[in-house]
């Protein structure tokens, strides 16, 4: 009787114990969303309490045919890559190679920031950590959409890339900062960032569908495609298009460039609740390290969400090593976002429940990935049902409808005036100082315009008002903008400014970062 009672007890308390399953239908609303927006395909993977509890795919990868995602199609990850980066650093911190807080110009000679200053000063830990001083997105036009330059090229030109604010004064998002990190990696271990992720990352932890290269990615069989609606007024609307897999190329790799799948990225969910220890027990990176990677070192504003979306806000928002540290709902959560052009990601960790997990997405649209997100915290916090899955859609059709008034109002009636000057007269050889050489054409009475470090980047100019004209890109996957050309007391054309034309273009194209400047003819 008293053994029937013990095993009794046993089974009561493994029962209450047991790992919860998704939300009760949680696989039908998938399904539901994905067909409602439109979005070809998702994969998800949720670990709780050191076990995988999903990992599955929804929908195709490629919309217009039935090849099913899996739970091993690798999609692109964007800016979650960001962690494996400061994952691979904190390999060498483990090993003595470097310390977080050793200066970059000691470990990457020859590095240099706008400001000598900052060039001494900053370390490996600013790199990561989005407080250079640099404005929002800087420099990002260097390899998005893609670039015919080598990282060390990119990462040469961050010196005349000029501040926003002070260094360490302020938060604003960056790129080419992990560039610079994924160079200092070479520089220290002789290995490109792709071989040593991939090596000493992918290949401990088991991520053996995953890739740290664009084109093995694309090799791939079972790879996802990037999506995005285009051909509407501004990009978000219009038609569903599968987009040329150009990717961000390897320059830009340890900023988002890998390719990952929902199994594999269980498996990375495990190893971060875990504090960096593998199944076999071994570390690939320290608790010490883990640790650091999650220590908050700068605030994000955090604004106010209205109406619905209020929940949403977080009351606290900080930015680790490759991670954003903030509160859900008055829990603490560890998070980041990821997009590159037509796929978005995000990866979610939730220590307090040793629960985490990753939504993949081979779309821009994006409201389902976050009403699936926002949903399954509510879930795992034992938190008050929201109907997210109305909720965010309707946020995200409002800010649109927003963006295109404000766009129609601003195109409603331009000036009927100028150009000032013959169209030949704008033609040149122009540069910016850290993009480099843009030329613009007359042909037969009309411009166009070649961003010659990013193939494919042409199109024509058409006047808008004054002398401001307006892109109409070959590719129209690219973000169109104003050209704006300055002319100096004698007429003469002496800088040229940019900026997009949609109110909510993402921050990478920092056209309004260009100052170009006629090139002189070279001399005979």
């Amino acid at each position: 009787m008293l053994l029937r009672n013990v095993v009794a007890l046993t089974s009561l308390l493994l029962a209450g114990t047991a790992l919860a399953a998704p939300p009760e239908g949680f696989d039908a609303r998938i399904e539901a969303r994905l067909k409602e927006v439109g979005t070809p395909g998702m994969a998800i993977a949720i670990v709780e309490d050191g076990k995988v509890t999903l990992a599955k795919g929804y929908g195709v990868r490629k919309n217009g045919t039935n090849d099913k995602v899996t739970a091993d199609t690798i999609f692109s990850t964007g800016s979650t890559g960001k962690a494996f980066t400061a994952a691979a650093l904190a390999i060498l911190v483990d090993e003595g190679k470097i310390a977080w807080d050793d200066k970059v110009t000691d470990r990457l000679p020859g590095f240099q920031m706008y400001d000598p200053w900052v060039t001494r000063e900053i370390t490996i830990r600013d790199l990561l950590v989005h407080r250079s001083g640099l404005g929002l997105g800087a420099g990002d036009l260097m390899f998005v959409p893609t670039t015919n330059r080598t990282r060390a090229e990119a990462v040469h030109a961050l010196r005349y890339i000029k501040p926003a604010t002070s260094f360490r004064s302020a938060y604003a998002y960056d790129n080419v900062l992990y560039m610079v990190a994924g160079q200092l990696i070479e520089a220290v271990t002789g290995q490109t960032w792709e071989v040593f992720v991939r090596d000493r990352v992918f290949k401990p932890a088991g991520m053996l569908k995953s890739t740290t290269d664009e084109a093995d990615q694309i090799k791939s069989p079972d790879h996802a495609f990037p999506h995005a609606r285009l051909g509407g007024p501004i990009r978000g609307m219009g038609d569903l298009t599968v987009l040329d897999e150009k990717g961000l190329g390897r320059a830009a790799a340890p900023a988002g460039g890998l390719a990952i799948s929902a199994n594999d990225m269980a498996k990375w969910l495990l190893i971060q609740l875990n504090k960096g220890k593998l199944p076999d027990g071994k570390a690939l990176f320290s608790e010490k390290q883990a640790e650091e990677m999650w220590k908050p070192h700068i605030n994000l504003p955090t604004g106010r969400a209205q109406g619905a979306m209020a929940p949403s806000a977080p009351q606290f928002s900080s930015y680790a090593l490759g991670w954003t540290v903030q509160d859900w709902r008055g829990h603490k959560i560890i998070q980041h976002g990821g997009a590159v052009l037509g796929q978005i990601a995000t990866v979610v960790l939730i220590p307090e429940k040793n629960v985490a997990f990753s939504i993949l997405e081979n779309a821009e649209d994006g409201a389902q990935l976050l009403a699936t997100q926002y949903e399954l915290l509510d879930y795992y916090l034992g938190l008050p049902k929201v109907d997210w899955g109305t909720i965010v859609p309707a946020f995200r059709k409002e800010r649109a409808a927003n963006a295109l008034a404000a766009l129609e109002k601003k195109q409603a009636e331009p000036a009927k005036v100028g150009p000032s000057l013959p169209v030949a007269r704008y033609a040149g050889n122009y540069a910016d100082v850290w993009y480099g050489p843009i030329n613009i054409k007359d042909n037969g009475g009309k411009l166009s315009i070649d961003f010659t470090r990013t193939p494919g980047m042409v199109g024509t100019l058409e006047h808008f008002q004054y002398d401001t004209f307006k892109t109409v890109w070959n590719d129209k996957s690219m973000e169109p903008a104003y050209v704006t050309f300055q002319m100096g007391p004698e007429g003469n054309i002496e800088r040229i400014t940019m900026k997009a034309v949609s109110p909510i273009a993402d921050f990478s194209w920092d056209y309004h970062d260009l100052e170009l400047r006629p090139v002189p003819p070279a001399r005979k």
